[in-house]
């Protein structure tokens, strides 16, 4: 069993096998989500001979593959179908043998309060933004209240629960100064009754009141979701606690009131200190203050020592501020003989570099350059002029080796026709036909007789 699901691993690279690693994801996610709400639709629904059911819980953007379990599913009232709204609540787990991320179902209730959410939510954006949510407006409950107004119904148990926290609690407050408001909580006209209990407990002058219901569904608490019942607690004076519900409830008088309490009892607990509690805390601020005072007198006592210690006669502190003239007049000294010494050295320096960069050597430096320059010049124009003169008889010599002017001078003769353009084949040619044959020296008038492309007819008589 893994002790700390949230332990890193060593540094020194640890390896773990598949079954670890799976091992320590379920731990994590069971231990961060150990109990959720879930709302969204169920689809490809499976039910197996062994009991359990299997489903997938989705919603217009993701799904999560959900496991309700025999002895769970056999108290699930409603029959579930594929495509049926549901809430379900359970844990968050991790299938290890496929490493399949799943939801531990063990509660299934139907989702047909869409229209209240919505309802609610709208009211709840509506006052938000006139700011009756605001931290700045709410007050804080008084330390040790000494008359609490309950407004609740006088025949459920909230009354009893939040006089035995009192008496369990606070059995120094009596419960003639606990006053309550009797109030139908639950009905057609449970808001305006609330609206009136409100009213007349804020005009009794009382240090808080606590406005109390036990559990119930959506539309059972829906009285103190009404816009008027949530105005009426906002103009309230008084401290007032909101204690609706359940801890999972949650209604706009709770973001209306001053202090949202879980359930009745905890709203009691928040106006009923602990006896014991507050004896206890009166003796650690006893023993704070003692251990204060003690502090203050031991770190006043080292101070006046301290001064007494500091305490010096004025000839003693002139002499010391004497000393110490001598100090910084001797340290005085030695820095101005270290700057005078530093700069004559930077003078010396400068001098130097000013005698390096004297115009004459410059001078002579670029007078020996330019005779060097002077006798280098006529010697790299000559070697110049020689390279190129060899560059222009070499290529002279390879543009007369394919010259056609040479190729006439082996005994080969170029002709032209009429237009100056070169005869290359017979069919350029037809009989008649006037050439020129350009020779190396010379040309020749010529006729075609004959370019042998038509056949020649004799005469047989011939």
């Amino acid at each position: 069993m893994i002790k700390d699901p949230f332990q890193r691993l060593n540094l020194d690279r640890e390896i773990l096998s598949v079954s670890q690693l799976n091992g320590r994801a379920r731990v994590l996610l069971e231990d961060v989500f150990a109990q959720v709400w879930v709302e969204g639709e169920i689809s490809n629904l499976a039910k197996p001979a062994s009991g359990h059911l299997y489903f997938t819980l989705k919603d217009s953007q993701a799904q999560v593959r959900c496991a309700l379990f025999r002895q769970n599913a056999a108290r699930v009232r409603q029959a579930l179908r594929d495509g049926l709204a549901v809430k379900v609540r359970g844990k968050v787990s991790l299938f290890e043998g496929r490493g399949d991320y799943q939801l531990i179902v063990d509660s299934v209730e139907p989702a047909g309060d869409g229209a209240l959410r919505l309802a609610f939510e709208a009211l709840k954006g509506k006052l938000s933004a006139e700011g009756l949510f605001s931290a700045e407006r709410k007050q804080a409950l008084p330390g040790h209240p000494k008359r609490i107004g309950i407004i609740s119904s006088p025949t459920g148990a909230v009354i009893r629960d939040i006089i035995s926290v009192f008496r369990r609690r606070a059995p120094q407050v009596p419960q003639a100064q606990l006053t309550l408001i009797p109030t139908p909580v639950q009905g057609r006209d449970a808001g305006v009754q609330i609206i009136h209990a409100l009213q007349l407990a804020d005009r009794h002058g009382f240090d808080a009141l606590i406005l109390a219901r036990g559990g119930g569904s959506l539309e059972d608490l829906w009285c103190f979701n009404e816009e008027p019942v949530a105005r009426a607690v906002a103009a309230c004076k008084t401290p007032i606690i909101s204690a609706v519900g359940h801890e999972t409830d949650v209604s706009i008088c709770d973001f209306v009131a001053d202090v949202r309490a879980p359930t009745p009892s905890a709203a009691a607990e928040l106006l009923a200190p602990d006896m014991g509690d507050l004896q206890q805390r009166l003796h650690s601020l006893h023993r704070r203050l003692v251990l204060r005072m003690q502090d203050r007198l031991a770190r006043e006592r080292l101070r006046l020592e301290g001064l007494s210690r500091r305490l010096r006669h004025p000839g003693e502190r002139l002499r010391q501020q004497a000393q110490r003239l001598d100090d910084l007049d001797m340290r005085l000294r030695r820095a101005f003989e270290q700057q005078f010494k530093h700069q004559q050295q930077r003078l010396s320096h400068l001098d130097a570099r000013l005698a390096a960069q004297h115009p004459g050597r410059s001078l002579a430096l670029l007078r020996q350059r330019l005779d060097s320059l002077a006798e280098r010049l006529p010697r790299a124009m000559s070697e110049g002029l020689k390279q190129r003169r060899l560059r222009l008889e070499h290529q002279m010599h390879t543009l007369h080796a394919v010259s056609p002017l040479a190729t006439l001078g082996r005994g080969y003769s170029i002709l032209l026709d009429e237009r100056g353009q070169a005869i290359r084949q017979a069919e350029q040619t037809r009989p008649g036909q006037r050439l020129r044959a350009k020779l190396a020296e010379g040309e020749l008038q010529l006729r075609v007789e004959d370019n042998h492309l038509t056949p020649v007819t004799l005469s047989l008589l011939d």
